[in-house]
């Protein structure tokens, strides 16, 4: 038998119960029909979450042993989540593990998350199989990377040195790079104002300040910036 294949049997004779937190419901669809399938694969997915607030309150009451985590959320970020989740991670027993899965393969995203206490970090293209896979081996307490992303997690933790800083992007506030990411992935203001539960008036003056800050004319010019860090 093939390791995928024995991998793909071992997982049919277990069981992991699963939070899944992003900020797309379509794609937190896609991903419920994909894995969330318990007698197929083993996975079950007892929740969802779509910002900072949700996730901690649906993984407290759940109790899951993963969550997939997005990075980008509205309140905070997968970061904050990890914050706040803390002494579930910690827990004697049954510890709650994360495993960060984000369209982002940003060096800061990665070491941001893995710091955070995430037990690894896959990207979006990866498949159903191997991210089933991937969920059973957090549950076993392993860390988990997508290719060239433990590079980020190794050159890190291998320097007593801070990571390189990005001090244009460093100027901004947490809310102010929420606000850079949603413009940059095509949002509409309004849309905007939506996920981040603040007004329009106040997505616009995010948005001047964010401007103003990187010394860029327009949206057009904010989306290239943001592409070219690949912080969308």
């Amino acid at each position: 038998m093939t390791e995928a294949g024995e991998n793909a049997a071992v997982a049919a004779t277990r069981r992991v119960r699963v939070v899944l937190v992003d900020d797309h419901r379509m794609f937190r669809t896609g991903v419920q029909a994909e894995i969330g399938e318990t007698d197929r694969t083993g996975v079950e997915v007892v929740g969802e979450a779509a910002d900072v607030d949700q996730a901690v309150t649906v993984i407290t009451a759940t109790r899951p042993e993963v969550v997939l985590l997005d990075v980008h959320l509205p309140g905070g970020g997968g970061v904050e989540v990890l914050r706040r989740c803390a002494p579930l991670m910690a827990a004697a027993e049954n510890p709650v593990r994360f495993l960060a899965l984000s369209v982002s393969d940003a060096a800061e995203d990665v070491i941001g998350v893995i710091r955070g206490g995430a037990r690894g970090y896959v990207t979006k293209t990866i498949t159903g199989t191997d991210l089933v896979d991937s969920v059973f081996r957090v549950q076993d307490g392993d860390a988990v990377f997508s290719p060239r992303l433990a590079g980020f997690v190794l050159d890190a933790f291998a320097s007593t040195d801070a990571p390189p800083v990005d001090e244009d992007l460093d100027r901004l506030t947490q809310r102010e790079r929420e606000v850079l990411r949603l413009i940059a992935r095509g949002y509409a203001y309004k849309e905007i104002a939506k996920q981040l539960f603040i007004s329009v008036k106040t997505v616009e003056s995010h948005v001047s300040a964010v401007l103003r800050k990187l010394q860029l004319s327009n949206r057009h010019e904010l989306t290239r910036w943001a592409t070219a860090r690949r912080l969308v």
